[in-house]
């Protein structure tokens, strides 16, 4: 039992406590009132009251002060000697509060502790957290200054990649749990725009910081996939930041002086705009698709040929049908006179789009009539219908402008367009076409039987093969027509949502493949004995025979293929047993492995369900949903893949194959260009070659444009204007709403007074 005398003693220590707590929580009370005075006298009145104490949820005066916006009362609690800022400066900037945040930075700086970071206890911000980290994290333009100005600093982390000494050094030492989230903490602060907007100097360009940070970006997401959805959220705000800024332009001049700058873009080209590669070369699609920009490139897309805009579409395909008829005219006159005004009109971008085509459309008719002969007629060896040596000079000039447009672009970005590598495929056909039909040539040449009947002809004849391969080819030459849809309005999207669609076939086939080889691997020599052999019904005679579809690996193979269509037949999994003799010689027997087929029916049945039913109805749902992703953004993706057929077509000569065989002096004068400078290298420029971007003259001084740093400092004006009217619209609004509650609580309180 307890004695007497230590209840009373432990209920005395239980009344302090309760007294004292009381004493605090009066004390929160007045901080919170907002009463300085009051505040003094109680704190007169109750000295073992500790001025920086903490309540139930860890919050101290100072944080109620800070919260409530109650400067006399900071002003106060901060004159305490004994008083702990802990992280209310980072609370203050938060909230957008420069004049409280100055206060408790100076009271910081009294202790040397202006520059650290918040407790390590603290609850609503990491022990990594500064001052400016917090202010750009929130956008606050303000306090960005006043920071920068008071010598605050912050650095781009570095990427996930990286494996740097000191990055090394952390991954050993620290944890991978706390740097990731660091590293993450650090980039949502460099990648607010409005950081980047005042982080920006005299001689900064905004729009090339944004696009430089967005690819650093998404190349964290691929690599850490973990964090993928926040890095790519950061890119996409980074990568709107560039747009926003262009959409502050207000004349095509102010665009065009900014799509004419090669900052970041060493490679010097013809083309006017090397902004506008650099965006599409880091698929900066909103940058591209923004109408300000579009209105420049249909501009230069168009020249001076206004009517072209004004036709209907029908009469726009009309056009091509003259144009075939015209491309020797065309030639002539470029090749006599290249500087003449009927030669620039030829030489308008939307020209040499459609003399493209119509030199296309050509091709096609004389792949159709090659393909069209009479395989009745035809002798063993090589066709003579005449076509052959113009389709070969077709492919010559169309493997020749692949290439000079390679040599163009350089080889990276040249191979990272799908078409270019359809395109390559589709030539290697018809080259593959031509050397068998000198094979069969040979052949013939050597061996002779050139009127040998095609049925005794060897199955891997070279004249089949070259047929072969032209069928391939033709099929690749006419679905490029696909190519040229994607210019228009309504087919382009259709188009795109049709490329991206087969990608998901393609990461599908990985999976059918995987599923296609494990059941036939299986099933390949499960039914092997069976082979050939034939059931006969005693009674009514009928014959059955054993289907060839698990004897061999070829058969399984074949079957589980075609079974993904619905085109394989159920009797495949029948086991078939030849007529065992019986007792009597008109007697037989009929046997029936009942087990073996069970398992046949069964792997079949499996296969069907998975493949079919399971795996080929996902790939349907993947597509759909792939399209409906598609169709939330297709106009700027579909204004961004036109853009690039825009470029290659600006850079591309005016004559079209297979014209461009042919030197013109518009063709050869990068090569001379090129040359020259090779020789006789200039102060600011160099001769360069490489794998990436092939030959190429790289600028070594950057532009020193008065009028673009000009412009660059509207164009942030601006954008900062727009969205401080944002933000007071959006205090407006919340404080509009506010009243409203305030209103309705006032009718429902003098309601029920």
């Amino acid at each position: 039992m307890t004695e007497p005398g230590e209840n009373l003693e432990t209920g005395a220590e239980e009344g302090v406590y309760v007294d004292l707590l009381d004493e605090q929580n009066k004390f929160f009370d007045i901080v919170e009132n907002g009463n300085v005075t009051e505040l003094q006298e109680f704190l007169e009145q109750h000295p073992n009251v500790y001025i920086g104490t903490e309540n139930a949820q860890r919050i101290t005066a100072l944080h109620i002060a800070v919260h409530e916006r109650n400067i006399p009362m900071i002003q106060f609690l901060l004159s305490q000697p004994d008083i702990d800022p802990q992280d209310t400066h980072l609370h203050a900037i938060k909230e957008n509060q420069p004049k409280i945040a100055l206060m408790i930075l100076d009271k910081l700086k009294e202790q040397n502790l202006e520059h650290i970071g918040p407790p390590t206890d603290s609850a609503e911000f990491p022990a990594y957290a500064t001052p400016l980290s917090v202010a750009a994290r929130y956008g606050h333009y303000d306090l960005i200054a006043l920071l920068k100005n008071r010598d605050h600093t912050l650095e781009k982390p570095h990427t996930p990649s990286c494996a740097c000494e000191e990055c090394r050094s952390l991954r050993e030492k620290a944890d991978p749990l706390t740097l990731d989230n660091m590293r993450l903490y650090m980039y949502e602060a460099v990648s607010n725009p409005i950081y980047i907007c005042q982080n920006i100097d005299i001689d900064s360009d905004p729009i090339i910081k944004a696009f430089d940070l967005s690819r650093e970006l998404n190349k964290a997401a691929s690599f850490d996939r973990e964090y993928y959805n926040v890095y790519k959220s950061l890119s996409n705000q980074v990568s709107e930041l560039a747009t926003n800024l262009i959409a502050c332009a207000r004349t095509s001049d102010e665009v065009e002086l900014v799509l004419r700058q090669s900052s970041g873009f060493a490679r010097s080209a013809k083309f006017r705009y090397p902004r506008l590669l650099l965006a599409l070369d880091q698929k900066q699609k909103s940058f591209v698709a923004n109408s300000n920009i579009q209105q420049v490139i249909e501009r230069e897309w168009t020249g001076d040929w206004f009517e072209w805009q004004l036709r209907k579409s029908w009469l726009k395909c009309l056009t091509i049908i003259p144009r075939i008829f015209l491309l020797p005219v065309i030639a002539a006159v470029v090749l006599v006179a290249p500087k003449s005004k009927r030669a620039k009109f030829w030489q308008i971008p939307v020209n040499k789009f459609l003399s493209s085509v119509a030199s296309y459309l050509l091709f096609l008719i004389f792949v159709f009539l090659q393909s069209n002969i009479n395989k009745n007629e035809q002798l063993r060896g090589p066709p003579n219908t005449g076509y052959e040596f113009i389709l070969a000079i077709y492919v010559m000039s169309y493997l020749w402008a692949s290439t000079r447009l390679c040599i163009v672009h350089g080889p990276r970005r040249f191979f990272r367009t799908p078409w270019n590598w359809y395109e390559i495929v589709m030539l290697s056909l018809f080259i593959m076409s031509f050397i068998f039909w000198i094979a069969a040539a040979i052949d013939v040449r050597i061996n002779g039987q050139r009127d040998l009947e095609r049925k005794y002809w060897h199955k891997y004849d070279s004249t089949l093969i070259a047929e072969g391969v032209f069928c391939l080819a033709t099929i690749m030459a006419f679905s490029r027509l696909l190519f040229i849809c994607q210019l228009d309005y309504n087919l382009g999207p259709l188009q795109l949502s049709l490329g991206k669609m087969i990608n998901d076939v393609a990461k599908f086939i990985v999976i059918f493949t995987i599923l296609i080889i494990a059941f036939t691997a299986g099933t390949c020599r499960l039914y092997h004995y069976y082979d050939e052999m034939v059931q006969t019904d005693d009674e009514s005679k009928i014959k059955v025979q054993q289907a060839s579809s698990f004897v061999n690996f070829e058969s399984s193979l074949k079957t589980l293929f075609w079974a993904i269509f619905c085109m394989s037949p159920i009797e495949s999994a029948d086991v078939i047993i030849e007529n065992l003799p019986g007792e009597t010689e008109t007697e037989t027997i009929i046997n029936r492995h009942t087990f073996t087929e069970a398992i046949g029916y069964i792997a079949f049945a499996s296969y069907s369900f998975i493949a079919v039913v399971v795996a080929l109805n996902m790939m349907i749902a993947c597509m759909s949903n792939t399209f409906t992703k598609i169709t939330d953004n297709v106009i700027v993706e579909w204004i961004f893949g036109r853009t690039e057929v825009y470029v290659d077509y600006m850079l591309t000569t005016t004559l079209p194959p297979p014209f461009n065989l042919i030197p013109t002096i518009e063709g050869i004068q990068n090569m001379v260009e090129y040359i020259k400078v090779l020789i006789k290298p200039p102060d600011d420029k160099r001769a360069r070659w490489d794998w990436k971007n092939c030959c190429y003259i790289e600028k070594l001084k950057e532009d020193d444009n008065e009028d673009f740093k000009m412009v660059t400092t509207h164009l942030v004006q601006r954008y900062l204007r727009q969205k401080s009217k944002e933000t007071m619209k959006s205090d407006m609004d919340e404080l509009r709403k506010e009243l409203m509650e305030l209103k309705n609580q006032l009718k429902e309180a003098l309601s029920s007074a």
